[in-house]
């Protein structure tokens, strides 16, 4: 009766499904773009062995760069397609993988929907990244004898009570996962209470991605044209946390600090620019190809795809999320490149490698925006303290990779076996 229900649900939702997706598409085309995929609909691709990968959004379509690298050179005869809910995933993905994968939207969560996606892909395995859970996706995947994984499943506490309250529907929908392989003990503890079976850990995929050295090229470019200039980054801040952090940086940080600034989602470029100018700030624009000259207070990274250079640029970094209660965002990038990190008091969505990456002495955690400028203003005046935490930060991610070698070993049996 509850599947039902949430059936009905969705089918009276999808036409502001679709009115909401034009609305969006005015701000983001990427919306406008295929809308019969968000129904299972397209043309039927050739015939093909087919692994499935779904990543909602940008972070989790980055933390898949190991496994799909994995299961490439495991699995070389099979397409590989990769599925996202939101625009900005999507073009993330293109960037990152257009040259071998293909693309499609994942349906919204109709039964025929995704009987028709999966009649048009046949994929012999998916792999879900992350916290997605779809009831009637994964009924329909093993009505149809597709086994789905659950891949660095993550799952906060915070999560994990809500969805205790729908209980028999979520443990129906987790005992529809052919297996669940958590990031760490604690994750695979929640599932495991909320009735998942079949659950593993194999650690954080995110520690095996290697920063492009492309990228870590283009961080020293940068590096040596401001020459002696220190770098503040404030990363991957999210909604209100800009003004907050600029109004306490303000005070206390010397002139010749440049802060560089880089919103998690590439539609609030413009309100983010317009915040700045607003503040009387001096401003240059990535996007508009200059290098910020000496009366350039901040610095907008406000092209897609550069995460590795900003931190390879900054000397020390503020992670965004953290500041309002979002979750937080990964900091792991971050001390993979030997920059320090500042995080707030909301890291629940990584809440292991955070905690982690403190004790690692990598990271340092602060209670509001005042208190990680006051931090930052005593860091970026003590040159040995920042080496060492940076050094701190490598160590920490070197010490931690393995997951995507674990995560193979696990997913193999679901799969035939390869050709010697």
């Amino acid at each position: 009766m509850m599947r039902a229900f949430y059936t009905l649900i969705w089918l009276l939702g999808l036409p502001f499904a679709l009115l909401r997706s034009r609305l969006r598409g005015r701000r983001e085309p990427g919306y406008l773009e295929d809308l019969g995929g968000r129904l299972g609909l397209g043309p039927q691709p050739p015939a093909r062995p087919t692994l499935w990968l779904h990543a909602v959004s940008v972070g989790e379509t980055r933390a898949a760069a190991p496994l799909l690298a994995a299961l490439r050179a495991r699995y070389p005869d099979h397409r590989i397609l990769i599925t996202q809910m939101t625009a900005t995933g999507r073009a993330t993905a293109r960037q990152l993988y257009g040259d071998f994968a293909e693309f499609a939207w994942l349906p919204w969560d109709l039964p025929w929907a995704q009987r028709a996606f999966l009649r048009r892909w046949k994929p012999a395995l998916g792999v879900v990244m992350e916290t997605e859970i779809w009831p009637n996706l994964l009924q329909e995947c093993r009505q149809a004898g597709v086994p789905v994984v659950l891949a660095n499943a993550r799952l906060s506490a915070r999560s994990a009570a809500r969805y205790a309250r729908l209980g028999g529907f979520v443990r129906a929908a987790l005992q529809d996962f052919s297996m669940l392989i958590a990031q760490t003990a604690e994750d695979a503890a929640r599932l495991s209470a909320l009735g998942a079976r079949l659950v593993a850990v194999a650690g954080n995929l995110k520690f095996d991605i290697e920063p492009p050295a492309g990228q870590l090229d283009l961080g020293r470019r940068w590096r040596e044209a401001l020459g002696a200039r220190r770098v503040l980054l404030l990363a991957s801040t999210r909604e209100d946390e800009e003004a907050l952090l600029l109004d306490a940086l303000q005070p206390v940080l010397p002139d010749d600090v440049l802060i560089a600034l880089v919103p998690r989602h590439p539609q609030r470029f413009d309100e983010v620019a317009g915040l700045i100018r607003s503040r009387g700030l001096t401003l240059r624009r990535r996007s508009a190809g200059e290098l910020p000259d000496a009366d350039t207070r901040i610095w907008l990274g406000d092209a897609m795809g550069e995460m590795f250079a900003w931190y390879a640029l900054a000397d020390l970094a503020l992670i965004g999320g953290s500041w309002q209660p979002l979750g937080g965002q990964n900091l792991i990038e971050a001390c993979a490149v030997g920059c320090p990190v500042i995080v707030g008091p909301h890291t629940f969505n990584f809440t292991q490698a955070t905690v982690d990456a403190i004790t690692a002495g990598a990271a340092r955690r602060a209670g509001d925006p005042a208190e990680a400028a006051s931090i930052a203003s005593q860091l970026l005046a003590d040159p040995s303290t920042l080496t060492a935490t940076g050094a701190a930060g490598l160590a920490f991610a070197r010490a931690h990779r393995g997951a995507t070698e674990r995560t193979m070993a696990l997913i193999a049996p679901l799969l035939p076996p390869t050709s010697p």
